[in-house]
């Protein structure tokens, strides 16, 4: 029996890398904490979040067995299959909120946005494997394409957040591959043009920027502007989040006694804006230390990242990475006012199955590349 078991444990965790497993799990730890204050102590909303880890963590342990080579055999169909999804949420898609972002699959309902966080990446580096050593400026073109189109899609739902932070993933596959720095500069010095006429010029700014924004998305904009243009319209939101984080002070108000939270004046509290949850009940000391916790989760990620055998690998795992720092960083510059609100969950203490799924999948995903790379060198 004690040899049947070490056996099964073994099974269970030889592909499982630890550092990045325990940092994965300690920010999970804070979040159920947090999560369960946010959602005024209901004991069910917690419980259906540890199964929605649970699910996760299995679907972390399968994708962390499955060797790069064989994930890149289904980079392909699962990009198409995310697409084709992605075009059924526009014509069948569930609507909440306003938003057509779920498609319905009977007993639940699916967010197939989430799904393009692991099948882009996956699709880009399956495609510059395919001509490495020969990358040209067609392929860079080509791969924008496949960038551009569930973005757009993504985009139409609306859901403008998530279509800018897939791309950034996109994105982050192309400067991996070797996209020139003179193009990258350029882009930027677009793209910052763009903005600064975006925030200058208002509605002057031309169809191409300000009229292409619904009307919820101007005003977050002019609201990121000048938070006090309506306090108790769109600057809502960024207003309670900042009162909140203020609050806390250097230690925090304590467990289950913020009063921003408790007191309903913080909306999205489980969700988008449990940070700053986070942040009035444990302070400053407790920012630091969750903002520890990404940094070890991240670096140890870069470190599997550096150390990847295949091109396929180390672009899959360099964007997987660099999705993480993005996610993070959106949602705390968001909740702090740094950054306008765009709706991105704070990964792995955030509230929603959907969401964690798809980053346990990617941490599967670097361990995979992390435990088949010490296979193929012994």
């Amino acid at each position: 029996m004690l040899s049947f078991l070490s056996r099964l444990w073994e099974v269970l965790t030889r592909r499982i890398d630890t550092m990045l497993f325990a940092c994965a799990l300690a920010i999970v730890a804070v979040g159920l904490v947090t999560l369960f204050s946010a959602a005024d102590q209901n004991v069910s909303r917690v419980m259906s979040q540890v199964m929605s880890i649970g699910f996760a963590i299995a679907l972390m342990w399968l994708a962390a067995n499955i060797p790069p080579q064989t994930l890149s055999r289904v980079a392909v169909p699962l990009y198409v299959a995310g697409v084709l999804m992605l075009v059924g949420v526009a014509l069948f898609g569930v609507v909440v909120n306003g938003s057509r972002r779920w498609l319905p699959l009977g007993i639940a309902r699916f967010q197939p946005s989430e799904l393009m966080k692991i099948a882009l990446p996956l699709m880009l580096a399956w495609y510059f494997q395919k001509f490495e050593g020969r990358i040209g400026w067609k392929d860079f073109v080509f791969a924008s394409v496949m960038i551009v189109v569930p973005v757009y899609l993504i985009k139409r739902q609306p859901d403008l957040g998530t279509a800018l932070l897939i791309a950034a993933s996109g994105f982050y596959v192309l400067y991996l591959a070797g996209l020139s720095w003179k193009i990258i500069v350029g882009l930027f010095a677009i793209g910052t043009a763009g903005v600064v006429a975006l925030f200058t010029l208002g509605e002057d700014a031309g169809p191409l920027a300000w009229f292409h924004l619904h009307g919820y998305q101007r005003e977050r904009v002019l609201t990121f502007i000048d938070p006090t243009r309506d306090p108790l319209g769109a600057g809502y939101h960024s207003t309670q989040a900042s009162i909140a984080l203020g609050s806390g002070g250097v230690i925090g108000k304590g467990w289950l006694n913020g009063t921003q939270t408790h007191l309903d004046f913080l909306p999205e509290k489980h969700t988008d804006f449990i940070f700053a949850v986070f942040g009035e009940e444990f302070g400053l000391i407790g920012n630091g230390l969750l903002l520890i916790l990404y940094i070890l989760l991240i670096s140890r990620a870069m470190v599997i990242t550096a150390n990847a055998s295949t091109l396929f690998a180390r672009l899959l795992a360099g964007a997987v990475t660099l999705m993480f720092f993005t996610y993070a960083f959106v949602n705390m510059g968001m909740v702090s006012g740094v950054l306008p609100v765009v709706g991105v969950p704070l990964p792995l203490v955030s509230y929603g199955g959907t969401a964690l799924i798809s980053l346990f999948i990617g941490l599967g995903v670097l361990m995979s590349v992390s435990s088949h790379r010490k296979l193929v060198t012994t």
